[in-house]
Parts: C-alpha cells; structure tokens; sequence
C-alpha cells in the first residue's frame, strides 16, 4: 500500500491533483464528461504554469548567479527551490502519517463548524511533512514533528476562512480558498499594510497593473516591463548585448504567457468548486463552505508577476550584504521568482504594488536568513536518504521557503525541550498576532 500511494505521488502536482478532483467532482454529483474535462485542464494549467517558470527561472537565474560571481562573495548556499525540497520531504519515513492528520483535522473542524474550508489540495500536504521534518531534526522527536504539522492544519484552515472573500474579489472564483502555508505570511503582512495605512503619501497611492498602465502607458504593460527589468537584471550580470536582448524578451514572454495559463485553472476549478460548494451546503443546510486549492488560481493576476521580477535586484542586493556581515550565505536561484511571499503580498494588499514591494523589501532579508539556518537540516536528510547528491562544501536550501516566520517560530518553540526559550517566545508572538490578524481580516471582509 505503501509503494502504491508513493507511486501516485511520484506522478506529481500536474497528475495527482486532477486525480483527486474528478474524484471529488464525481463524489459531488458532477456529470463524469464534465468532471473528466476539469480535471484534465487542471493538469494541462499545472503543466503550462511549470513550463513558464521554468523558462522564466532558466533566463534569470544565470544573470543572477553571474551579478552575484561579480561581486567577490562566495554564496555557499544554493537554492535548489521547493521540488527538490519536496522530495526530501517524500522520501521521509514519516511522511504518509500526515495525511490522515490533515484529513482527521480538517473534517472535526467543519464538523465542530471551526471552519468553512474543505482543503482538497493534497498535494502540497509536502508542506506539513517539511514542517514536521525541521521540527523533528531539532527535536529528535517525531511525536513533537507530527503534533507540529497538526497545529500547522489548524492555522492553515482558519486562514483559509479569513481569506477567502480576497481570493474571490482577485480571482473572480466563487466558494474557492487558498489553504496554503505559503498564506501564514499574511500574519506578518497585515501589520505592516495597518502600519502604512498612516504613511502621508503612501496612504493615498494604490496602484495596482491597470492603475500602473494608465499612470505610465506602455511602461505598465507586462510585456514592456519584463522586457526591461530582463534586461536590467542581464546587464547587472555582466551579460553582452545579444544576451541582455535575449533575456529581455524571455522575461517579457513569460509575464505575458502567465495569465493566460491562469485562465485554465479557472475553467477547471470554478465548476468543481461550485458543484463542491452547492454539495456541502446541501449537505449542511444551506452552511457555506468553501474549497481550498493550491495558489495558481490568482496566476492571472499581474501585479503577482511584476512585483515578483521587481523584487529581484532586492534579493540579491540583501543576499550580498547579509553574506557580508555573516548571517545567511544563501544565492537565491530556483526560487529567484519568490512565489510564497508575492502570492500572500497580492493578496492581503489587494493588488496595491506599491505596498507590495514595501512588504517585499522588509521581509526578503527574514527569507535569507531563516532559509539559511536551516540550510544543514535539508543537506543533511538530502544526504541521508540519497534523495539529492550535494558537493563538498555546500549546502542546499529553499530561499522561497513559504511562511518562514511561522516555520522557524514553530521549529523552535517544539525545541523548548532542549531550553529553547526564544522560540517558544516568538511562537506565542506569532499566535497573538494571528488572533490580531483574523479579527483584521474579518473586519475587512465586513
């Protein structure tokens, strides 16, 4: 049974989840043409997402690596990006034990009515398994990981409630969440968006892509930007004509094909969540519900691919100034495109790219960091388990590592059985926060 459900896994996002959602569109009485159809765009959607971020991260990534060479400093930690990462995540022995835990919780909360969210994206149950392993390596205590990835469940599911009314107003996809690790970074957010709101000046500015091209005209548009900002990030690297050209319009090429493959997932989830939401209600007289999938279903946003590609001289700006001073040795590279934080940024601003980059500025450096200190613990199990070969004297990471605050609070507050007072300071920090944060967001749905 066990090769079995790892053999499915293996298959990844793009099979496994158009899987699970025909057998959810069939359990919730969708005609079978209709639900086949869905689920095979969904995995179409998922392979042409992977295809432009690959194209995007493989004419970006070189002009990064060679600004970084042409500084001296010797970045010792490479960032291998979340696939990598989600292998060791896999392959722990543990790791199938998190599933009935994400089932078992989330099915008492909607029994309970803690939440209205029926979180259906399995495959990023990676998540959890990554948290339980880091909480794990600190603790040598499995119980303790497995416990962890549970609270992690819980915080997941009520963040889905919270912003669910944010992803419809964004996607335009009705009775659909994102239940995603990666949305912990709204915690952190949501403070600092309160925060700007009495800034003179920046009180005032909310410019999201179309404001942007009515502001600047052709500058705004996602194909002139990405041809410059390409082209920029080539020329910091060292790169001669032909090469910033070409890299310029590769970049320009992939934040146009972006939204147009967000239209698939669209076409694919917005009938299931319907059927799924109209089935649960039916279910529970008449309670709403929503479902939680996985973070594409705001891909057609453009302001999520702008921010993005504006964010990277920062990133390799702090990337070279924090190794300076010793803190993090990390080379953003795979995950150069920091996904996690422009996906939670989109949302808890509304699109505001102003108030996007501000967020992005201040909370790159805690990515560098907090992907850095644990940077041994997932060299360390790639090793052990012979699930990648790193060379001598380097260290692999995860720069875009979602919700680093959360994980790190969380790591080593399980670690205050080996005295880790601060963590466990920090940890209650974060859940104060969060009980902050939903009575913010609940404020804002209102």
């Amino acid at each position: 049974m066990d090769a079995v459900i790892r053999y499915i896994l293996d298959l990844g996002a793009a099979v496994f989840l158009p899987i699970v959602m025909i057998i959810i569109a069939l359990i919730v009485k969708m005609k079978p043409q209709k639900a086949i159809i869905c689920g095979i765009t969904l995995g179409i959607a998922f392979t042409g997402m992977n295809v432009v971020l690959g194209f995007m991260f493989n004419s970006i990534s070189p002009a990064a690596a060679a600004f970084v060479r042409s500084t001296g400093i010797n970045l010792t930690t490479i960032d291998v990006g979340w696939s990598p990462v989600a292998a060791i995540a896999w392959a722990w022995p543990y790791a199938l034990m998190v599933f009935p835990i994400q089932i078992a919780i989330n099915v008492i909360m909607i029994a309970l009515g803690w939440t209205n969210c029926l979180n259906v994206d399995m495959w990023n149950v990676w998540g959890k398994i990554l948290t339980a392993l880091m909480v794990t390596a600190l603790t040598d205590s499995v119980a303790l990981g497995l416990v962890a990835a549970g609270v992690e469940v819980v915080f997941e599911l009520k963040n889905g409630d919270f912003m669910q009314k944010s992803i419809h107003k964004l996607s335009k996809l009705p009775d659909v969440t994102c239940a995603h690790v990666m949305n912990l970074e709204g915690v952190i957010l949501a403070p600092i968006n309160r925060m700007l709101d009495f800034v003179p000046i920046l009180n005032k500015i909310n410019v999201d892509s179309n404001k942007l091209k009515e502001k600047i005209g052709i500058f705004g548009e996602n194909s002139v930007m990405g041809f410059i900002v390409g082209g920029a990030i080539a020329a910091f690297g060292g790169y001669d004509m032909k090469g910033i050209l070409t890299t310029a319009v590769q970049v320009a090429t992939a934040l146009v094909l972006f939204p147009l493959v967000a239209n698939l997932f669209m076409d694919s989830l917005g009938p299931i969540a319907q059927a799924a939401g109209d089935f649960m209600k039916e279910k529970y007289n008449g309670r709403e519900f929503f479902i939680g999938v996985d973070w594409p279903i705001l891909a057609g946003r453009s302001e999520l691919w702008v921010a993005s590609i504006l964010l990277i001289p920062f990133e390799l700006l702090f990337a070279v100034l924090l190794a300076k001073v010793g803190i993090s040795s990390v080379l953003p590279l795979a995950s150069i495109i920091n996904i996690g934080f422009v996906v939670s940024s989109l949302i808890i601003t509304g699109g505001n790219l102003v108030r996007m980059l501000i967020m992005g500025i201040i909370t790159t450096p805690i990515y560098l960091i907090v992907s850095s200190q644990f940077a041994p613990i997932f060299t360390k199990y790639a090793q052990i388990q012979n699930t990648l070969t790193v060379p001598d004297g380097q260290l692999l990471t995860y720069f875009g590592i979602e919700g680093p605050e959360f994980r790190w609070a969380i790591a080593h507050a399980a670690n205050i059985i080996h005295g880790d007072v601060i963590g466990l300071g920090l940890f209650s920090a974060f859940i104060a926060l969060f009980v902050w944060y939903g009575k913010y967001m609940r404020e804002r749905n209102n």
